[in-house]
């Protein structure tokens, strides 16, 4: 019949793909790193279709730092499931968490919440967090970790510091330097002092349950958080993927590859 492939023809395309190290029961050589992804409307080329999609500098960074990115859409089924397939987890920026999760009202300037994406993004960071899987949150990531551990939000920074030096510009990040706790794992992989490139609004207000406050900006904005007793959790504002220093996703990587061999 027209179109079908002979037995033989199969044997020589199998013949023709590169063999693989990973086979059943044996770990592959790269941990995996599942990216929370974006679900939004978008448009290429003569397409516009609802799509999981998630900034390529992330899957680079996470690559170049010897990780297997995995791209996670916003899911609230099979959470144990998608976990069962991950070494770690990064926890990707985005738009504004809706207030409701922290019991607020709605700021004027909290904008494009989704609800959908809050609630699987939340049971998803719980169950990592349970199995103490290594986690990166962040910006937005960050948030969705101190609202997980019961924490809440500024929902407009420029009313407290005065100004929008963290995003000044929509679309353009800011940069500015951040002042890091030395004896933090943050401390410990940046130094002491760090230049990054931030793009949020808000900030956070009263802490989750168990986190720290380790990372600041010159005007007292508290720009990162670690939870002591997990093996790596840790949540930054700024975007260290737009950055040229990986050491926080070789970090992830790194502990990602220790999570694997403890745990399979």
């Amino acid at each position: 019949m027209q179109g079908q492939i002979s037995g033989p023809a199969i044997m020589r395309l199998h013949s023709q793909v590169p063999s693989c190290s990973y086979t059943r029961g044996v770990s592959p050589s790269r941990p995996i790193i599942g990216i929370t992804s974006y679900a939004d409307r978008v448009r290429w080329g003569v397409w516009d279709v609802p799509a999981a999609l998630i900034p390529l500098t992330y899957v680079d960074a996470i690559r170049h730092a010897g990780g297997r990115p995995l791209l996670v859409p916003p899911s609230e089924e099979a959470v144990e499931e998608t976990l069962d397939a991950l070494d770690g987890l990064l926890l990707s920026g985005g738009e504004d968490i809706d207030p409701a999760q922290y019991g607020a009202g709605q700021h004027p300037e909290t904008k494009g919440v989704r609800p959908d994406r809050d609630r699987a993004e939340l049971a998803l960071l719980g169950a990592a967090l349970a199995r103490d899987m290594p986690v990166l949150a962040v910006c937005r990531g960050s948030q969705v970790l101190n609202v997980a551990l019961g924490g809440d939000l500024v929902q407009h920074l420029p009313e407290v510091v005065g100004d929008e030096k963290h995003k000044h510009t929509p679309g353009v990040f800011s940069d500015h330097d951040v002042a890091l706790a030395s004896e933090s794992r943050l401390g410990r992989t940046l130094g002491e002092r760090a230049p990054v490139k931030s793009h949020h609004h808000q900030g956070f207000g009263r802490l989750g349950d168990g986190l720290r406050e380790v990372a600041w900006a010159e005007d007292g904005t508290v720009e990162g958080l670690e939870l002591p007793g997990q093996r790596f959790a840790l949540g930054v504002l700024w975007h260290p993927e737009e950055g040229e220093d990986f050491a926080l996703f070789k970090t992830l990587v790194d502990e990602a590859r220790a999570y694997r061999k403890d745990s399979r």
